[in-house]
């Protein structure tokens, strides 16, 4: 837009942005010297002020400096948001903030609407700066100001006009503002003309106008249009002018406007019209505005051409000869006349009669229809007929000249008089067309034929001339009768019309036909029958609802409503199948799914509109196509399996179950290892998954896999699965002696030794977990002075010394143990030489290392260590009465007995209690026990070689 003074120029429309003020301008106090910009309505509404003044009373102080004020604005209609209208504190010349004011600083000016009224919703005003904006409601002209005459306000809204075109001022919007504080206080009218831009086009009322033009319409005839183009803008910008896309050289358009400024189009003649020649002209008016660019609007207009009675009858030709033999019988055809009026309606109604030049015996002797121009023999013809006429005929048309034809009759004398055929009908018949129904049975009679021979002196023949099922015999005992009838049933569908005569002559050769025309009526004997009765359909799942599936198609053979088909489903049909009776379209209303059903097999009957109806039965097959809309889905979300260890490579671990519900490439699965793919493969066909290599629990104890299934649609679907594989212990590995941690160490023990005291242990650990890792200690090879001196603990591994020490046991002790795990099928083990000095001081080093040097000579004991589990508790001893007896008989000596016998009681359970519960102190270690050892933080004990 520019900038914001360019956007309040455009709408404040006045010179140099700013507004068109009222007249009535009041004096500010202080302001400049009386009666400068004053007037008589000023003063006026100063007098009016003061009297509001004093009736307010305690308000006259405040009152005193407020003026009622006028600000006019203009703006073009649907302006955005944000649009500046106008600064109410710029045009009223307020002081703002940051002009200074001589009696000092003054309050910080309030404008606020007075009312949010109709006008409120379409503007913003700045509560401080006075500035008024467009709002985010568009203003809409046509539908805020209905122009009528006079003004009328619409909730804040004015709609102006007069009898001229309303101009773009006639439509206000009313703002009541109110400024403040006290010092300033005013009610400001705020005028928002809003001016019209050209955002309706044209339109008639009705999109088909027709016009009558009678064809004998004069060269600038004019003709109003009843229905002209309608357009909500005022001014240039509504309809002004029309025209025609077509005038085919005859019709032009003209505009009128009346006091009021409607414009009515006009339809002018400009050539001559002819309805003979072309009786309708269709063209499109186009009515066109005044705006930039201009705005059109369109309807068909379709001109009419009257019929006036401009065309008489005319004969095609103008004489008719005519042969009439002398024996011809009365009603015998002779000719027809026929003229042709190019009018319409009544002016085209012809009349024939005969001229007055007709001579009475020729108008007794044949009769003329009026309606239809036929002449018949109308009484009888002999030998004393005139053997020729001369009849005019005048083809007569409303106001015209008849026209003329002369039919020249010419009878021809016969000296005998041929047969005669005369039918009695038996079935149905009018104006000479029997009537059968189809299927009526063999023999059916239609009619009696009488031969006779008018000079009963000649034998007369007759027989049937024709094609059909038909037969004319002689009908016995009478003489000259003959039946007509059917020789087989008649079908409407193979032929529905047959053309017989009926052929008499007699023995001089004259020869007399009868025609009979025999006309079937068809009856439902046809089913409808469908061009398949197998009707394969296919359409992929996840359809659209209400899809097409195909178009049935039956015909029935029958004629009229017989032969009417109507569809509809089997009762075997689904609910959400549908068949459209008429059309016999089949379409589905729901999405279909092929993983829930893949096909579908069901009736539909074809019924015609008989009666009896008859029908006929076809089966629909559809298959729902497979779309990949199904993921591949593993039987669980989380595999695990569980695998001994040292499993030899590539044997399988176990088979991972996956499905997928789609069908064909879209359902075939392939499965891949998306991490741990260097140790572990998995069969994409079967869902074996296997190790490449052999697997050691006590490197790794468990491995989790990420199992992918991706199938073969396109876009491909996938899916993850989660395998766990945990590894089964074997008794791989013997227990390993971290203490002692050489067969060469060893300890030296003091004589002084007490019985019971811990001397050394033995330590072990093993790298197999449960059972095969429980270890057990035992002393399998003793050699010293008294070996069965120590002892060590088959659970723990502690040595301790069993019996004291004399001065005959000095000397060194070796003492074989072996540390054997529990492992299944059969326990490993490992051996550690455990060495003792007994002795008050080492004195000679290298003696002692030169006897563990020596290989030493033990025997091996076979017996196996047992491990036991030494109880916990101590027994506890039964806990003494006699101080509660010593009591209760202080305390109450003449109870002593009762009272001495309930304490002997209550000790006694107790002590059975404890007694209970020392003999269930012993607890056995569980086969299934699992202890890891290597979690054990013991560290080996410090041996120092004395």
């Amino acid at each position: 837009m520019g900038s914001r003074g360019e956007e309040r120029r455009r709408a404040g429309g006045g010179a140099g942005g700013l507004p068109e003020r009222s007249r009535r301008r009041q004096r500010r106090p202080g302001m400049g010297p009386p009666g400068s910009g004053g007037s008589t309505t000023a003063r006026g509404s100063l007098q009016h002020l003061l009297l509001f003044l004093l009736f307010v009373g305690p308000f006259n102080c405040f009152a005193s400096y407020s003026r009622a004020t006028e600000l006019f604005y203009s703006l073009n209609e649907g302006l955005p948001a944000g649009v500046l209208i106008g600064s109410l504190a710029r045009d009223l010349r307020l002081p703002t903030a940051s002009g200074q004011h001589p009696a000092g600083p003054q309050p910080p000016l309030s404008f606020t609407l007075a009312s949010r009224g109709l006008g409120g919703q379409y503007v913003q005003l700045d509560n401080r700066s006075g500035e008024l904006h467009t709002s985010a409601v568009e203003i809409d002209r046509e539908a805020l100001c209905v122009e009528s005459s006079g003004a009328t306000i619409f909730g804040g809204a004015a709609a102006v006009s007069s009898s001229s075109s309303p101009s773009s001022e006639s439509c206000l919007l009313l703002l009541d503002v109110l400024v403040l504080p006290q010092e300033y206080f005013r009610l400001v009218k705020v005028k928002i003309a809003i001016r019209d831009v050209n955002d309706n086009a044209p339109h008639f009322p009705v999109p088909h106008i027709r016009l009558s033009v009678p064809e004998n319409a004069p060269v600038n005839t004019r003709l109003a249009i009843e229905h002209p183009a309608l357009d909500p803008d005022v001014g240039t910008n509504s309809v002004q002018t029309y025209r025609l896309r077509d005038n085919y050289g005859v019709f032009t358009l003209d505009v009128e406007e009346n006091e009021s400024g409607e414009r009515t189009p006009y339809l002018i003649v400009m050539g001559a019209l002819d309805r003979e020649t072309r009786e309708e002209y269709v063209t499109v008016i186009v009515a066109e505005d005044g705006g930039t660019p201009p705005l059109v609007g369109s309807a068909t207009l379709t001109i009419g051409i009257s019929d006036i009675n401009d065309n008489c009858p005319q004969f095609s030709d103008s004489q008719l000869n005519v042969t009439l033999y002398g024996n011809s019988s009365l009603g015998t055809h002779v000719a027809t006349v026929h003229a042709v009026d190019m009018d319409l309606g009544s002016n085209a109604e012809i009349t024939y009669s005969y001229s007055q030049k007709v001579p009475q015996p020729s108008r007794d002797l044949f009769h003329l229809d009026e309606s239809t121009g036929a002449i018949t023999v109308s009484s009888k013809v002999d030998g004393d007929t005139p053997r020729f006429h001369r009849l005019i005929i005048l083809g007569n048309g409303p106001g015209c000249i008849p026209a003329v034809i002369t039919v020249l009759v010419t009878i021809i004398k016969v000296m005998m008089r041929p047969p005669e055929v005369v039918p009695r009908f038996i079935a149905n018949e009018a104006e000479g067309v029997v009537y059968l129904k189809e299927l009526e049975p063999i023999n059916t009679p239609i009619a009696f034929f009488t031969i006779k021979d008018p000079d009963e002196k000649y034998k007369v023949n007759c027989y049937l001339d024709g094609d059909g099922p038909f037969r004319l015999s002689p009908y016995k005992p009478y003489n000259n009768e003959y039946l007509l009838e059917t020789t087989k049933p008649l079908d409407y569908e193979t032929q529905q019309l047959y053309e017989i005569s009926v052929v008499a002559w007699n023995s001089e050769g004259f020869h007399v036909s009868k025609i009979v025309k025999v006309q079937v009526l068809d009856d439902n004997d046809n089913s409808p029958v469908f061009s398949q009765q197998l009707i394969e359909l296919s359409i992929e799942e996840n359809n659209v609802p209400n899809a097409f599936l195909t178009k049935l198609q039956a015909t029935d053979a029958d004629s009229g409503e017989r032969g009417q088909v109507s569809y509809f489903l089997g009762p075997d049909a689904p609910s959400y199948f549908s068949l459209d009776k008429t059309t016999g379209v089949l379409t589905v209303s729901t999405q279909l799914d092929r993983e829930e059903k893949e096909k579908y097999r069901y009736t539909v009957k074809a019924v015609d509109s008989g009666f009896p109806p008859r029908e006929s039965i076809a089966t629909v097959t559809i298959t729902v196509l497979d779309k990949n809309d199904n993921s591949p889905r593993f039987i669980n979300k989380d595999f695990s399996f569980f695998v001994p260890e040292n499993f030899p490579g590539f044997g399988e671990i176990g088979v991972i179950s996956v499905t997928d519900a789609d069908a064909g490439q879209n359902g075939w699965v392939a499965l891949s290892v998306l991490n741990g793919s260097d140790i572990f493969v998995i069969d994409t066909g079967k869902g074996v998954l296997r190790a490449k290599v052999s697997l050691d629990r006590e490197q790794q104890s468990s491995y989790i896999l990420w199992i992918e299934a991706v199938d073969g649609g396109d876009p491909a679907l996938s899916s993850t699965a989660k395998i766990t594989i945990l590894l089964l212990d074997i008794n791989d590995n013997p227990p390993l002696v971290l203490f002692p941690q050489s067969n060469m160490s060893y300890l030296l023990v003091l004589p002084s030794t007490l019985p019971g005291s811990p001397i050394t242990e033995v330590y072990a650990v093993d790298k197999d977990t449960g059972m095969n890792a429980v270890i057990a200690y035992s002393i399998i090879g003793r050699r010293g002075p008294r070996p069965e001196s120590f002892r060590i603990d088959p659970k723990t591994g502690n040595i301790t010394l069993e019996e004291s020490l004399m001065q005959n046991d000095y000397g060194l002790y070796r003492l074989l143990v072996k540390v054997s795990d529990h492992g299944y099928p059969e326990p490993l083990h490992s051996t550690v030489m455990v060495n003792l000095f007994v002795n008050d001081t080492v004195s000679n080093e290298s003696y002692i290392e030169s006897l563990l040097r020596k290989e030493p000579d033990i025997s091996i004991e076979e017996k196996q260590p047992q491990i036991s589990i030494e109880p916990t508790h101590k027994k506890m001893e039964s806990a003494s009465c006699m101080p509660t007896l010593v009591a209760l008989s202080i305390i109450s000596l003449g109870s002593i007995a009762l009272v001495t016998g309930m304490g002997i009681y209550i000790c006694l359970r107790k002590g059975k209690k404890h007694h209970r519960a020392d003999e269930n102190l012993e607890v056995q270690i569980p086969l299934n026990g699992r202890i890891n050892l290597h979690m054990l933080e013991k560290k080996p004990m410090e041996i120092s070689n004395i």
